[in-house]
């Protein structure tokens, strides 16, 4: 099993719940996991033996331009576009946090994680 890991990519977006939030817009920090079989001797060192984690930031990034209500929404999008992406991996892990959200005491951030397995 080989596991492909984006950790930490940062977003600039206006997802959130209330209309100022999708005015005003957050920070946002996401990491993805995935994992896979390979099918192919690693020993080739050829990026089509695995999982670019370029394409997974080019995934998340484009998923990130469109503002939804909630965080659930947006990591699962971003599940379900890498999953059509690449259908041979076993598992998908989406974890995206909301920094410093809007509440009435300071919060570090809030977060949703999205897994699809096969």
């Amino acid at each position: 099993m080989i596991k492909v890991t984006l950790h930490g990519a940062e977003f600039f977006a206006k997802h959130g719940f209330y209309p100022e939030e999708q005015l005003t817009g957050n920070q946002f920090v996401l990491d993805i996991d995935v994992e896979f079989e390979p099918n192919a001797d690693m020993k080739g060192d050829q990026i089509s033996n695995t999982v670019n984690y370029e394409q997974l930031y080019t995934i998340a990034e484009l998923e990130m331009l469109h503002p939804r209500k909630l965080l659930e929404t947006v990591a699962q999008s971003i599940a379900d576009r890498i999953r059509n992406d690449y259908p041979f991996l076993q598992n998908i892990r989406v974890e995206l946090k909301k920094l410093h959200p809007p509440l009435k005491g300071r919060v570090a951030y809030s977060a949703v994680t999205v897994t699809n397995n096969k």
